[in-house]
């Protein structure tokens, strides 16, 4: 097992430009493959979970052009739905944001199609999805550990339609929907049962089918309305933001041991829903300036708070490892997709926060931190998980010593996270 101990952090400051959002380069590979003639990605994100996306699209005999740093990338469109692909086998590794929308695209294909993942997809579970398209005509069985996959899909039914969808587990089922039904013969209408999680993220994708050429309506994000025989076209060439939740762990550090940092590539017009975070850790008490291009933090006298963060899970989790340098307690609540992330991560995050010296209580759909006199040092396991290796390098920002196994989970979304980090470190 490989493992890292991160130095202990005088001061943190500097300027960084951030690698494109995962959420935004998955989503805008996929559509630019749909669609016809050519597409220019700029800043599309290098890591574990856009190159699954790229091997599947390429699978499907997508022709993709790739810069060595996959800063520019020309996608050569399909026109439309894909054929079947001699293999007809799909791995998508870890990728959420890969598995998702491709269950609901192959489910549109006629053709026999099997769809995997490793071993912590495995656990992840897929069934909202899956009943969701079934409810459209899909043929869709689940071949290993029950909801979850792998799967086997038989392709080529879903004509439209009503479909009922649960909304308290995870938006990723939803966009899914979003960016298929489109592709289909007749008009579809999507009710959402309960409360709509991580809304942000759905104004992530309605934006971006947009921005290709779709158009889908809401009412409040409990109804959806798409029409049918609809066509993606080609924007000629789409820039990808500066990815908002890898950015979290940088506004932190300013706000934590600045100093200043500016964190380049994303601004007051972004659409990622984790631009949020910002507003939350100015509650905390850090100093936030925003530009069109740019956000710059600055340390402040930070407190605890008692906040409801549905809006932004995954920069939630950079809150909790604040709270260990914050003044009171801190509360995070309505956070229950914690639990069906790529591993427990109420439990993850509970059981290291404890490692370092916090008190801390959850319940289903929250966590309260009690913040230790003094942090302490620990090596902190990272479950496969990407984000619990990069918000806990946050700790190094006290003077305990601070070791993270299996650093390398952070290829998901950021292969070169520890290196920025330390950059900006003295």
């Amino acid at each position: 097992m490989k493992q890292l101990t991160l130095n202990t952090v005088k001061h943190i400051s500097g300027e960084i430009s951030l690698p494109g959002s995962k959420s935004l380069s998955n989503r805008a590979l996929l559509l630019a493959a749909l669609c016809p003639g050519k597409t220019a990605l700029k800043n599309l994100l290098r890591s574990e979970d856009t190159e699954r996306m790229v091997d599947a699209l390429r699978q499907l005999d997508i022709t993709i052009d790739l810069s060595e740093t996959w800063q520019q990338c020309i996608v050569h469109g399909n026109d439309g739905l894909f054929e079947a692909p001699t293999n007809n086998s799909f791995f998508l590794g870890c990728a959420g944001t890969a598995i998702r929308p491709l269950t609901a695209i192959l489910s549109l294909i006629p053709g026999n199609f099997s769809v995997d993942g490793d071993q912590y997809m495995r656990l992840r579970p897929i069934n909202h999805l899956v009943d969701a398209l079934k409810q459209l005509g899909a043929d869709i069985s689940f071949t290993g550990k029950a909801n979850c996959p792998p799967i086997n899909i038989v392709g080529g039914n879903i004509q439209g339609g009503k479909v009922k969808i649960r909304g308290d587990i995870s938006s990723q089922y939803l966009t899914a929907l979003l960016l298929a039904l489109p592709l289909v013969p007749n008009n579809s209408n999507i009710e959402v049962i309960g409360e709509q999680v991580s809304k942000p993220y759905l104004d992530l994708t309605l934006d971006i089918m947009e921005k290709f050429g779709v158009t889908a309506k809401h009412n409040n994000h409990q109804q959806f309305e798409i029409p049918g025989k609809q066509q993606y076209i080609s924007p000629d060439e789409y820039l990808i933001e500066g990815d908002a939740s890898s950015a979290s762990y940088f506004f932190a550090a300013a706000a934590i041991k600045g100093g200043t940092v500016r964190v380049n590539g994303i601004g007051e017009k972004s659409v990622q829903g984790d631009y949020a975070f910002l507003d939350v850790i100015e509650a905390m008490g850090a100093k936030v300036k925003r530009s069109t291009n740019w956000v710059e933090v600055s340390r402040g006298n930070l407190k605890g708070i008692d906040m409801d963060l549905n809006h932004i899970p995954d920069a939630a989790m950079t809150i909790a490892t604040m709270a260990l340098f914050a003044t009171g307690t801190t509360t995070m609540r309505n956070i229950y997709n914690w639990r069906v992330k790529e591993t427990d991560r109420m439990f993850a995050i509970s059981t290291e926060l404890r490692k370092l010296g916090a008190k801390v209580e959850t319940g289903d759909d929250y966590i309260i931190i009690e913040p230790p006199e003094k942090i302490l040092s620990a090596t902190i396991d990272t479950y496969g998980d990407h984000r619990i290796a990069m918000v806990f390098s946050l700790a190094s920002l006290s003077d305990a010593e601070i070791t993270i196994n299996n650093p390398e989970v952070t290829n998901k979304t950021f292969p070169d996270y520890f290196e920025a980090f330390a950059r900006l470190c003295q």
